[in-house]
């Protein structure tokens, strides 16, 4: 009897080692993964503050062809996207890159001030997907499709938000910043 025991109780001391290296080698990889991911993360926002450090003086994104569009984007419960300025024939060339993004996003401050605070980079859904099998990717970021009709009233399209400037609670690369405002906002901006 003792015997029997002692091959139940092995048998399980085997499984659970067998289990808690496998759970240990999974959590290595994720947090190896997490990290190359994190440091990939880190490398995008610093090339989109390389890009975009210039439009920290908006006459400057507008003198390059951005102007704003859809006034001060807020959600009810879910912080604001900003003032969006827009260069359309980037929108329009169906590319994605890092260091020309489709859109610059600013915060109206009180004094009147835009703050830059981000950028979104956007690509027509129907232009992408003639060209590719995937949905685009920015260095591992998977932009999100945005169905039609929407808020914009623009065709379906896949878009990532950028928070270079202004911290995210939520994430980095997320559409809604609860930090940002739109008080401040007035069409004269």
């Amino acid at each position: 009897m003792m015997f029997g025991h002692h091959s139940i109780r092995s048998g399980y001391l085997v499984g659970v080692t067998v289990l808690l290296t496998s759970a240990w080698g999974a959590r290595v990889l994720a947090q190896e993964h997490s990290h190359d991911a994190g440091a990939q993360n880190g490398e995008l926002v610093k090339i989109v503050r390389e890009a975009t450090e210039r439009f920290k003086d908006v006459r400057v994104a507008e003198s390059e062809g951005y102007a704003l569009q859809f006034g001060c984007v807020t959600g009810p419960d879910a912080g604001a996207m900003g003032m969006h300025f827009v260069n359309f024939p980037l929108v329009l060339d169906g590319e994605i890159d890092p260091r020309r993004p489709e859109i610059v996003i600013y915060e109206p401050q009180p004094d009147g001030r835009l703050r830059l605070i981000g950028a979104d980079y956007l690509v027509l859904a129907d232009t992408w997907d003639a060209k590719h099998q995937d949905p685009p990717q920015l260095m591992g970021q998977l932009l999100q499709y945005f169905e039609s009709p929407n808020r914009f009233k623009l065709p379906a399209f896949y878009t990532l938000h950028v928070w270079a400037w202004k911290d995210s609670p939520t994430g980095t690369f997320v559409n809604w910043n609860t930090n940002v405002k739109c008080d401040a906002f007035s069409p004269q901006n």
